[in-house]
Protein backbone atom coordinates (compact mmCIF):
# COMPACT_ATOMS: atom_id res chain seq x y z
CA UNK A 1 0.00 0.00 0.00
CA UNK A 2 2.89 2.18 0.16
CA UNK A 3 2.09 3.68 3.09
CA UNK A 4 4.83 5.26 5.79
CA UNK A 5 3.79 5.89 9.59
CA UNK A 6 4.76 8.81 11.59
CA UNK A 7 4.29 8.44 15.22
CA UNK A 8 4.05 11.64 17.48
CA UNK A 9 4.01 11.81 21.04
CA UNK A 10 2.32 14.34 23.19
CA UNK A 11 2.96 14.32 27.28
CA UNK A 12 -0.19 16.82 27.44
CA UNK A 13 -2.48 19.34 26.11
CA UNK A 14 0.29 21.90 25.29
CA UNK A 15 1.76 19.41 22.68
CA UNK A 16 -1.11 19.37 20.41
CA UNK A 17 -0.92 21.74 18.44
CA UNK A 18 2.56 21.58 17.48
CA UNK A 19 2.12 18.22 17.07
CA UNK A 20 -0.96 18.94 14.33
CA UNK A 21 1.23 21.12 12.85
CA UNK A 22 4.32 19.27 12.71
CA UNK A 23 2.16 16.36 11.08
CA UNK A 24 0.42 18.77 8.37
CA UNK A 25 3.39 21.03 7.63
CA UNK A 26 6.61 18.84 8.03
CA UNK A 27 5.54 15.19 7.22
CA UNK A 28 2.22 16.19 5.51
CA UNK A 29 0.49 13.38 6.69
CA UNK A 30 -2.89 12.04 5.10
CA UNK A 31 -4.95 10.87 8.20
CA UNK A 32 -4.35 10.45 12.25
CA UNK A 33 -4.90 6.65 13.58
CA UNK A 34 -5.11 7.55 17.47
CA UNK A 35 -4.00 5.33 20.42
CA UNK A 36 -6.51 5.73 23.06
CA UNK A 37 -5.25 7.28 26.19
CA UNK A 38 -7.32 8.98 28.66
CA UNK A 39 -5.44 12.25 27.55
CA UNK A 40 -7.32 11.89 24.73
CA UNK A 41 -10.34 11.27 25.89
CA UNK A 42 -10.66 14.03 27.87
CA UNK A 43 -9.51 16.39 25.16
CA UNK A 44 -11.96 15.32 22.36
CA UNK A 45 -13.62 18.50 21.66
CA UNK A 46 -10.27 20.39 21.26
CA UNK A 47 -8.77 17.27 19.47
CA UNK A 48 -11.65 17.27 17.28
CA UNK A 49 -11.11 21.04 15.80
CA UNK A 50 -7.74 20.50 15.63
CA UNK A 51 -7.80 17.68 13.61
CA UNK A 52 -10.60 19.76 11.05
CA UNK A 53 -8.53 22.70 11.12
CA UNK A 54 -5.37 20.61 10.08
CA UNK A 55 -8.00 18.47 7.48
CA UNK A 56 -6.91 15.44 9.12
CA UNK A 57 -9.35 12.44 8.79
CA UNK A 58 -9.08 10.67 11.64
CA UNK A 59 -9.37 7.13 13.49
CA UNK A 60 -10.13 7.13 17.01
CA UNK A 61 -10.32 5.07 19.89
CA UNK A 62 -13.97 5.81 21.59
CA UNK A 63 -17.28 6.45 20.32
CA UNK A 64 -17.43 10.03 22.51
CA UNK A 65 -14.28 10.97 20.13
CA UNK A 66 -16.31 10.84 17.43
CA UNK A 67 -19.56 12.35 19.21
CA UNK A 68 -17.22 15.59 19.89
CA UNK A 69 -16.52 15.89 16.18
CA UNK A 70 -13.87 13.20 15.69
CA UNK A 71 -14.59 11.40 11.87
CA UNK A 72 -15.00 7.58 13.02
CA UNK A 73 -14.15 5.21 15.08
CA UNK A 74 -13.99 0.82 15.08
CA UNK A 75 -14.04 -0.48 18.38
CA UNK A 76 -15.07 -3.07 20.42
CA UNK A 77 -18.23 -2.18 21.99
CA UNK A 78 -18.48 -1.29 25.86
CA UNK A 79 -21.58 -2.20 26.41
CA UNK A 80 -21.36 -5.52 25.73
CA UNK A 81 -18.27 -5.97 27.23
CA UNK A 82 -19.35 -4.62 30.57
CA UNK A 83 -22.50 -7.29 30.26
CA UNK A 84 -20.20 -10.12 29.47
CA UNK A 85 -17.79 -8.65 32.69
CA UNK A 86 -20.74 -9.12 35.01
CA UNK A 87 -21.64 -12.70 33.68
CA UNK A 88 -17.44 -13.17 35.27
CA UNK A 89 -18.91 -11.59 38.51
CA UNK A 90 -22.00 -13.44 38.79
CA UNK A 91 -19.77 -16.96 38.15
CA UNK A 92 -17.70 -15.69 40.75
CA UNK A 93 -19.86 -14.26 43.41
CA UNK A 94 -21.28 -18.21 42.62
CA UNK A 95 -17.52 -19.68 43.65
CA UNK A 96 -15.89 -19.99 40.45
CA UNK A 97 -11.77 -19.31 40.99
CA UNK A 98 -11.21 -16.14 39.12
CA UNK A 99 -8.16 -18.08 37.64
CA UNK A 100 -10.37 -20.56 36.35
CA UNK A 101 -11.73 -18.52 34.49
CA UNK A 102 -11.61 -18.47 30.72
CA UNK A 103 -9.82 -14.89 28.99
CA UNK A 104 -12.26 -13.44 26.82
CA UNK A 105 -11.32 -11.45 23.32
CA UNK A 106 -13.83 -8.89 22.32
CA UNK A 107 -16.32 -9.85 19.71
CA UNK A 108 -18.71 -7.09 19.30
CA UNK A 109 -17.40 -3.98 17.42
CA UNK A 110 -19.06 -0.97 16.81
CA UNK A 111 -18.28 1.58 13.52
CA UNK A 112 -19.58 5.00 14.18
CA UNK A 113 -19.22 7.36 11.96
CA UNK A 114 -19.68 11.51 11.82
CA UNK A 115 -20.80 12.68 8.61
CA UNK A 116 -20.65 16.43 9.74
CA UNK A 117 -17.12 15.92 10.21
CA UNK A 118 -17.07 14.04 7.29
CA UNK A 119 -18.38 17.36 5.34
CA UNK A 120 -16.28 19.80 6.64
CA UNK A 121 -13.26 17.65 5.25
CA UNK A 122 -14.34 17.84 2.35
CA UNK A 123 -15.06 13.31 2.32
CA UNK A 124 -17.58 11.50 0.68
CA UNK A 125 -18.57 8.54 2.80
CA UNK A 126 -19.19 5.81 0.30
CA UNK A 127 -22.66 3.93 0.80
CA UNK A 128 -21.29 0.96 1.27
CA UNK A 129 -19.49 1.96 4.51
CA UNK A 130 -22.37 3.87 5.66
CA UNK A 131 -24.32 0.36 5.31
CA UNK A 132 -21.99 -1.27 7.88
CA UNK A 133 -22.25 1.58 10.46
CA UNK A 134 -23.26 1.03 13.79
CA UNK A 135 -24.11 4.37 14.58
CA UNK A 136 -24.01 7.65 11.84
CA UNK A 137 -23.68 10.86 13.52
CA UNK A 138 -25.47 13.58 10.70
Amino acid sequence: MHLELAQHGVSGPDDFEPAFRAMVEQQRVGALIEVPAVLFSERRRELADLAIKARLPTMLGARSEVEAGGLMTYVHSYSDMYRRAAAYVVKILKGAKPADLPVEQPTKFELVINLKTAKALGLTIPPSILARADEVIE
